[in-house]
């Protein structure tokens, strides 16, 4: 084996980029090592191409391997790693969206990449590491990839900045953000904040981009020791012929009919322009001297071209609109009648019916991880059913796309959750798609802003988002000089046809989340800026569209939400209400129809469906931990019969003993002569002896048997 390594001093640890030593028939491979964390990068590429491919078949899988921390997972059933967690899913989108754009348009050879975490030192974050890692394995390999890659997260606590933050620096922080870039421009950024500002956020993005600089270097001397041969591989795209073909069918007549303010008017479009070309082309067709799947892609880039064109030249959008002009908005709250909480939010056609549940403080989702074990008691869900774009597929559980539109909406609402001491809820939304024509992740985090505000959660400010693109022209591409222009409130077709997906999700006083995907190889700072400072604009409006629906939020839960009463016990007296082996508990929540948890605090938690169960079970917590007094008296139950007494409980989880002496104001030859189990009776307490012990006494309710008298004569003329 010949073993190359480089290392380098950042953010005062050593990272470390080293290959030669293992998978060792994978095209490149290379393991990047910060502190004690360690993750194995490999990358391989077909040798031919899939020429009926009209996408690029790259797959990225990020490996979580619980032995990586010395954990085994925690199921007992199940202890093989298996399918990939949502926070694995997440990862491996993180590596994907900056390196995807770096291949060239059009390349068809099946390219995967597999990142596999050998060690987690639980201090270092391994997501940010696998970028680096796996660019590092691409370029070794000699793809043919635009690289280096590399990434970075910078955290802030206090207004200062954290390269590299730790896992502790991170709880708490006002922002995580991942940049990744090259060491010309940044292709992606994924991040939540705390409200923080633009001129944080771009201040944050320089000093990441400076740091990928240093981090692109230290990869690029691991490469220098390799010298790798370049990869051949295969495109297809529609080529300038076909383009030319194509035009020459085209008339600028057909090219005014591709617009319109509705999806299904541009598709009606689109499909009329395919059957003009494919019945002009049809003769050739049937020889096969051109293909139908060249055509088409020859017409998609033909009105993609048109589309740009127009954008950049004159300013004009598909539906008519003005760069920065956000679409039509409609809210509707509270349309769904038996959930917490309900908002429709439509912007254009997109629309997203997004619902809120509220549940018990246990319901709360345990992450059972490689890393620390978390709890989530504020969980968001984005659905996106085919229907939603007119389309007929199988429903096969959560997609890549969905878990990740999910997570980007609940961290923008992360921010003004309430805490947990303020409203004890553990609180789960979901968002329904049910129409999209672009932007339906933002849609989602305006619909659950609603919804929540509709379900009474008194969420410490309203969120708003906006999806902000991007079309360059052909000289900017190549040179970075050139026009560009930056559209607000994206639609599909701007989505797929331009350069940038930015997302912006804020609050009025400032930013809760973004993410930034590119298709050129990278963008500038100063764009960036430009992109916030029309996104802050286009959010205002609708946070003014939504506060004119719902100013505020509901003063009162629904009806059909649950209620939720806390009790603060003495921290003793836990093991009371508990009861041995979870009796007691478990009787009470039986027998009431509530949940209940209790901290080490001992602050109990009561989830009732109504109020008369809450109190019922509310009570009963208060007897078990009620201190009663020497004097007072209580309705009790016998619950065990001995020689010398009966044992009573008089409160819940309390006993006392009656001694056979106190049954009676009389002797009691034998104690079942006057009591037996499950007799209800009435005690007094006489005493609390040293070890806690409760004496009772029956025998002040009862008096002396009366002497019998005589018998009365009977009246005249009776018997």
């Amino acid at each position: 084996m010949s073993i190359h390594s480089v290392e380098s001093e950042l953010a005062g640890r050593k990272l470390k980029l080293e290959t030669g030593r293992l998978a060792l028939q994978a095209n490149g491979a290379v393991t990047v090592q910060f502190g004690e964390s360690i993750v194995l990068c490999t990358a391989m590429m077909a040798e031919e191409g899939k020429p009926e491919a009209d996408f690029f078949p790259l797959t990225i899988e990020y490996q979580e391997r619980y032995y990586a921390s010395g954990k085994i997972k925690g199921s007992r059933f199940m202890k093989r790693d298996g399918r990939s967690s949502d926070e694995a899913v997440l990862k491996a989108r993180i590596i994907d969206r900056p390196i995807r754009p770096l291949f060239p348009k059009g390349i068809t050879n099946e390219t995967q990449g597999i990142a596999t975490v050998l060690s987690a030192d639980l201090v270092n974050e391994t997501g940010v590491l696998a970028i680096t890692g796996m660019s590092t394995a691409m370029l070794i390999a000699g793809l043919p990839f635009a690289g280096p890659l590399a990434g970075v997260r910078i955290g802030m606590k206090n207004g200062e900045f954290i390269i590299f933050p730790t896992f502790e620096e991170m709880a708490g922080g006002e922002l995580d953000l991942l940049v990744a870039g090259t060491p010309d421009a940044i292709t992606m950024v994924e991040a939540g904040a705390n409200e923080v500002s633009e001129e944080k956020i771009l201040e944050a993005l320089e000093l990441a981009h400076k740091t990928i600089k240093e981090i692109c270097a230290i990869q690029m001397q691991l490469v220098g020791k390799m010298n790798p041969t370049a990869r051949t591989y295969t495109v297809s795209k529609a080529s300038d012929e076909i383009l030319d073909l194509v035009a020459g069918v085209i008339s600028q007549e057909d090219l005014n009919t591709y617009n319109g303010t509705g999806k299904a008017a541009i598709k009606q479009a689109i499909h009329s322009i395919e059957e003009k070309v494919l019945t002009h082309f049809a003769g050739e067709i049937e020889s096969e001297t051109r293909t139908k799947e060249e055509l088409l892609a020859g017409v998609t880039k033909t009105l993609d071209n048109a589309m740009r064109k127009n954008i950049l030249e004159n300013e004009t959008r598909l539906d008519g609109r003005r760069l920065d002009e956000v679409r039509p908005i409609t809210i509707e709250v509270g349309l769904i009648p038996r959930t917490h909480g309900s908002a429709l939010f439509q912007r254009g056609e997109t629309q997203a019916l997004t619902l809120t549940t509220l549940g018990a403080p246990g319901d709360a989702q345990i992450i059972d991880s490689m890393e620390v074990d978390t709890e989530k008691r504020y969980i968001h869900y984005y659905v996106f059913p085919p229907y939603s774009v007119g389309e007929v597929k199988g429903l096969r559980g959560p997609s890549r796309r969905e878990i990740g539109h999910g997570a980007l909406a609940e961290r923008a609402l992360i921010p003004v959750i309430p805490g947990k001491e303020d409203f004890p809820y553990t609180i789960l939304v979901v968002s329904e798609i049910m129409t999209c024509n672009g932007s339906s992740s933002m849609a989602s985090v305006c619909g659950s802003t609603l919804s929540l505000m509709d379900a009474g959660v008194p969420i410490k400010k309203p969120v708003s988002a906006v999806a902000m693109g991007l079309v360059c022209s052909d000289e900017f591409k190549q040179s970075g000089k050139g026009a560009y222009k930056i559209l607000t409130d994206i639609q599909s077709f701007e989505d797929f046809a331009g350069d940038m997906d930015f997302k912006v999700a804020r609050t009025p006083d400032g930013i809760t989340a973004l993410q930034m995907d590119i298709k050129v190889k990278g963008i500038t700072t100063q764009m960036m800026k430009e992109a916030l400072a029309k996104a802050t604009v286009a959010c205002n409006q609708m946070l003014d569209a939504m506060k004119a629906v719902l100013p505020a939020h509901r003063p009162e839960l629904s009806q059909y939400a649950p209620i939720i009463m806390k009790i603060q016990i003495d921290p003793d007296y836990i093991r009371d209400v508990i009861g041995k082996g979870g009796e007691t508990i478990q009787k009470i929540t039986a027998e009431c129809g509530v949940e209940m948890d209790i901290e080490q605090t001992g602050l109990v938690i009561i989830t009732a469906p109504n109020k008369e169960a809450g109190d019922k079970a509310a009570n009963w917590v208060k007897a078990i931990v009620y201190e009663p007094t020497v004097g007072e008296e209580f309705d009790g139950e016998v619950v065990n019969i001995m020689d010398f007494g009966a044992f009573v409980e008089f409160v819940p989880g309390k006993d006392g003993l009656v001694h056979i002496s106190a049954l009676r104001p009389y002797r009691v030859n034998k104690v079942e002569d006057v009591v037996k189990v499950g007799d209800k009776v009435h005690v007094k307490l006489i005493k609390v002896d040293e070890q806690g012990r409760y004496n009772l006494s029956m025998k002040e309710f009862y008096k002396d048997p009366a002497v019998p008298s005589k018998p009365e004569a009977p009246a005249e003329g009776g018997f």
